[in-house]
């Protein structure tokens, strides 16, 4: 699995016009799964994010993590993480899962994150999607359980 996580001031995703998700502080992750993701791998993401602490404390050192200030998440499907650009000027989407497998391992990554109690916001698997953030730092992480 590959991750992109933005700390976030507040983020929204609306598709055809609606609002199908918004937050206000907390992490914008962009997430994709790859055919041979599983278990593992959702359960080493869950961890590693639920107690990343890069949010500020009273010292303003990043030492909070999205539990500790009551944070949420806006989780958007995002399968072009696993762009192949090496050849050519358009990319190859071959690394990226099967849709079937990849929506399984994304529903799965939100919804033991939320079983954490963390709120979770996501967009529409597989839609096109218009997301907006603010991001806040800037604070952006790149999450890669091949090379964990």
């Amino acid at each position: 699995m590959r991750i992109v996580l933005q700390r976030v001031r507040s983020a929204a995703v609306t598709i055809d016009g609606q609002a199908v998700g918004a937050i206000q502080q907390g992490f914008m992750l962009l997430v994709a799964a790859q055919d041979s993701d599983g278990d593992a791998e959702v359960d080493y993401l869950v961890r590693k994010i639920s107690k990343l602490r890069v949010f500020s404390d009273a010292d303003g050192k990043m030492n909070l993590s999205i539990q500790d200030v009551q944070g949420s998440i806006l989780s958007v499907s995002q399968f072009t993480l696993y762009a192949d650009t090496r050849k050519g000027n358009r990319p190859g989407f071959g690394s990226a899962g099967e849709p079937t497998h990849a929506k399984t391992i994304y529903e799965q990554f939100n919804a033991k994150l939320a079983a954490l109690g963390i709120p979770v916001e996501t967009g529409e698997f597989g839609a096109d999607m218009l997301v907006q953030l603010e991001n806040d730092g800037p604070v952006t992480i790149i999450f890669d359980t091949d090379q964990k």
